[in-house]
């Protein structure tokens, strides 16, 4: 059964903080020059490193402001509601949690997650089966991870996507294919490490 962001086991997932930097990803990662924690920077190398020739990652976001999480968090929780008006609050917590993460458990907030996906050496974005945010409405399910219905290629391109960040430390949260992390809560609990390594991250750069 999928666990998701809302679940009260991730809430309970204790946290170091450590002050590890937030560093800004290269140019190798695409133009959006994300900001990650140190120690996941350092797995997206080795990740990238395992990648078949001719196939780069393209991160698209990594830290996130609180208030920013919050803009998505409100915005997609609203678009819920009309389409359910007589949702629970806290069936509207749990759905809502399918696409973005409640913010006090937020890895894009503590500099421990990455949107990616993969491209070729024109930078051509490569068949992952929908657009990275797709939401679950939009792609009728298909942008969880092991969801029916994809091609063979975006299969295929997944599998690889969890053979090289998975084999670097990294976990994905199954709602979303493209949303894999590293030292955060959600990572802390499936990976059995018990207590997470980063929280809520600001916005100093190491130099």
């Amino acid at each position: 059964m999928t666990i998701l962001l809302s679940d009260p086991r991730v809430t309970a997932v204790p946290t170091l903080n450590l002050a590890e930097p937030l560093v800004r990803l290269d140019a190798s990662y695409g133009p959006a020059r994300a900001l990650v924690r140190a120690g996941l920077a350092t797995r997206l190398a080795r990740a990238a490193a395992e990648l078949p020739p001719g196939i780069r990652l393209r991160v698209v976001e990594g830290h996130r402001s609180a208030a920013d999480q919050r803009a998505i968090v409100a915005s997609y929780a609203a678009e819920l509601r009309l389409a359910h008006p007589r949702v629970s609050e806290a069936e509207l917590h749990r759905l809502t949690s399918r696409y973005v993460a409640p913010l006090e458990v937020a890895p894009h907030v503590a500099g421990a997650a990455v949107d990616l996906t993969l491209v070729d050496v024109c930078g051509d974005e490569l068949d992952l089966g929908t657009p990275i945010d797709a939401t679950p409405e939009q792609s009728d399910g298909a942008c969880y991870f092991a969801a029916d219905g994809i091609g063979a290629d975006a299969r295929a391109h997944r599998s690889l996507l969890a053979r090289v960040l998975g084999g670097a430390g990294l976990v994905n949260y199954p709602t979303e294919w493209w949303h894999w992390s590293y030292g955060d809560r959600y990572w802390a609990l499936v990976t059995g490490a018990g207590t997470a390594l980063y929280g809520p991250a600001d916005v100093r750069v190491a130099a």
